[in-house]
C-alpha cells in the first residue's frame, strides 16, 4: 500500500509540473575544484554561498572586483563565494581551468574558492544547476539568462535567492541578503 502511495504522489507531481530532486541541498553535491581536485559541498555547511557562473571574456567580467570585495568584507562572517566558470554564453569562457585560473588571480586577484569549468544550461547542464534553476525562489526559476548570475544559499544548503547579471556583487539588496543570511 505504502508503495502505491508514493508511486501515486510521484506520478502525480510529475504531472503537476513540479520537479524531483534526490538533492535536498547544495550540500549533497560534489564538484571539481578548479585544480581538478573533489570538492564536497558539505564542506560548506553552516557557511553562507554566493554561487556566481562567472566568465573571463563577458561585458560582466567586471564583477570579479567587488565579488573578491564581498569575499573579503564578510568571509570571517561566514560567507564563501564560489566561482564556476562556464562557456554558455557566446563562448565568453574558452580557456581552460589553467588559464582561467592564471586570468583570475592575475587581472583580479582572486582568491575566493573557484571551479573547474562547467555547463551552466543546455542537455550538458551541471547537476548543481539543474537544482540551482529549479529550486523554487522568489527570484526567478528556469535557465541562467547570461554570466555572472547569482545564487544565495543560506547555512543550511538551500537556495535563498537568485540575482540576474545586471545586479551588481555591491548591490544594496544583495549585501542586505547577505548580511540577513548571515546573521541567520
Amino acid at each position: 500500500m505504502k508503495t502505491h502511495l508514493t508511486l501515486l504522489l510521484t506520478t502525480a507531481m510529475l504531472l503537476g509540473g513540479a520537479t524531483l530532486h534526490a538533492e535536498d541541498s547544495v550540500h549533497e553535491f560534489k564538484v571539481k575544484n578548479i585544480e581538478g581536485k573533489d570538492v564536497d559541498l558539505s564542506e560548506y555547511k553552516g557557511k553562507v554561498l554566493l554561487i556566481v557562473n562567472v566568465a573571463s571574456q563577458c561585458g560582466a567580467t567586471k564583477q570579479y572586483d567587488p565579488l573578491q570585495a564581498l569575499y573579503k568584507k564578510y568571509e570571517d562572517k561566514g560567507l564563501v563565494v564560489l566561482g564556476f566558470p562556464a562557456n554558455n554564453f557566446g563562448g565568453q569562457e574558452p580557456g581552460s581551468d589553467a588559464e582561467i585560473a592564471e586570468f583570475c588571480t592575475s587581472k583580479y586577484s582572486v582568491d575566493f574558492p573557484m571551479f573547474s569549468k562547467v555547463s551552466v544550461k543546455g542537455d550538458d547542464k551541471a547537476p548543481l544547476f539543474t537544482y540551482l534553476t529549479d529550486a523554487a525562489n522568489p527570484d526567478k526559476q528556469g535557465d541562467i539568462g547570461w554570466n555572472f548570475e547569482k545564487f544565495l544559499i543560506g547555512k543550511d544548503g538551500k537556495l535563498i535567492r537568485r540575482f540576474a547579471t545586471k545586479v551588481d556583487p555591491a548591490n544594496e539588496d544583495l549585501v542586505a541578503a547577505i548580511e540577513t543570511a548571515i546573521a541567520k
